[in-house]
């Protein structure tokens, strides 16, 4: 018998992917390459009746426009999730019409969709007021529920499992804008009464063990997988330099690249300091989105000290040796990171780093910290720095601007590294550990 597993999703009609869902989508594909039929537990953004497909899909994937009244949202959110508290929440499944035309992965990696309006905003509500999780109930329970984060939503009639992928919000307060309060009392809720933790690293496992007391044997780490895929992936060297220039501006071989949101986790503001320390005249690149708590980060990218201006055919042009890219395509995103001289990334608090493991498969080279989990998923395959020591990193951005040969390694080394990680082996990993919850042995 083929085991059903539901995984939340938030409204499939978000453009720009989050780490988050990458996750969720490599967790469903990782799970139905282990034999278990995934199925997806959907919060939409707006009223969606079941029993109308046609109608129902197309409300899912149209355009989202701003509110009028912006608070008004949160609010109605909170007053629902109260008053629904005491009844449960009954979500029902949602039919495919397939009448949307669609670009992305978005629910084809389900088998089974399941629908409710503001389920997880009305949950966080009610988990506010009361200290309650929200009772969720299916027409026809699955035989586990795997939270992808942190949700104050308990699924009825089946053993229910959370990932929390790191305690940022514990570790580095001042550095989120999450509800400390909200998120310890959460976090101490799910670590006392889920079935089972999972995680991502071994530092991250260390963390759960020691700040939210888990006994050990109720941590699992599975790590992370990446799925690459589509024709920026497999294009040729030549047709790729091709279409990096005209695309993005840039010389195939000759920028750096950052991958991540403008965070204070970051560290871009060191890294843009570091990279002018460097003297390197190659450009640095940060793609990735708007962030929080960024304003010195922006001064720093838009600093006058690096624009200059380029003659050509008689044509005066500016540019910029610090640019920012807020958003791209996921195959634009893999044709930039394939054209870069080396990723940099000196993030100082991952839980794991994605971004690391997604240039090590491309064999990228890496600079990348020292620190949490990034010399875990990195081992011998990057350069490490202290992402704390601005000489340290201008110093190993000049090493990367003038040593061809340690390049060279960089790029042999990374795919070995990455195997590490493959989405065969994460299976086995999941596989394993959906087994003995399943066996009752979590």
């Amino acid at each position: 018998m083929v085991r059903r597993v539901l995984y939340d999703q938030s409204n499939l009609a978000y453009r720009m992917g989050t780490g988050i869902a990458t996750y969720t989508r490599n967790l469903a594909r990782a799970a139905e390459g282990a034999g278990f039929t995934p199925e997806a537990l959907l919060s939409a953004d707006v009223a969606v009746d079941p029993r109308d497909p046609l109608l129902a899909e197309i409300s899912l994937f149209d355009e989202r426009r701003p509110p009028a009244l912006p608070w008004l949202e949160p609010v109605t959110s909170a007053i629902s999730g109260l008053f629904r508290a005491p009844f449960g929440y009954r979500p029902q499944r949602l039919a495919r019409a397939g009448a949307v035309l669609r670009s992305g992965q978005e629910a084809r990696d389900f088998a089974e969709t399941y629908v409710t309006t503001r389920l997880f905003n009305a949950a966080r509500a009610q988990f506010y007021a009361y200290g309650r999780l929200a009772a969720v109930r299916l027409p026809s329970p699955p035989d586990l529920f795997h939270a992808t984060h942190p949700l104050p939503v308990a699924v009825r009639g089946c053993p229910n499992i959370v990932t929390i992928h790191d305690l940022v919000p514990l570790r580095l307060p001042y550095m989120t804008l999450d509800n400390k309060r909200y998120i310890f009392r959460l976090l101490q809720t799910l670590a006392a009464r889920a079935d089972h933790i999972v995680t991502v690293s071994e530092y991250s496992r260390a963390d759960i063990i020691s700040l939210l007391g888990v006994p050990e044997r109720r941590v699992t780490n599975t790590y992370q997988a990446v799925t690459l895929e589509g024709r920026a992936v497999a294009l040729p060297e030549a047709e790729l330099h091709d279409m990096i220039g005209p695309l993005f501006d840039l010389d195939p071989g000759n920028y750096y690249l950052f991958i991540g949101a403008l965070e204070p986790k970051k560290n871009i503001g060191k890294l843009i300091d570091a990279y002018a320390a460097s003297g390197s005249r190659r450009p640095l690149v940060i793609a990735g989105g708007q962030g929080w708590q960024n304003k010195a980060e922006l001064e720093r990218i838009n600093d006058k000290r690096f624009g200059f201006y380029r003659i050509s055919d008689n044509t005066v042009s500016a540019h910029r040796q610090v640019r920012r890219i807020p958003y791209l395509p996921p195959e634009q995103l893999v044709m930039l990171l394939r054209g870069a001289r080396a990723l940099l990334f000196p993030s100082v608090f991952e839980g794991f780093g994605l971004p690391v493991l997604e240039a090590m498969t491309l064999g990228v080279p890496v600079m990348t910290a020292n620190r949490t989990a990034l010399p875990e998923i990195a081992g011998d395959a990057a350069l490490l720095v202290d992402p704390s020591d601005v000489t340290a990193m201008a110093r190993a951005i000049r090493t990367l601007d003038n040593d061809a040969d340690l390049l060279a390694e960089l790029a042999r080394r990374g795919p070995a590294r990455a195997e590490l990680f493959s989405m065969g082996r994460y299976q086995g990993r999941l596989a394993s550990l959906y087994q003995n919850i399943l066996g009752g042995s979590g």
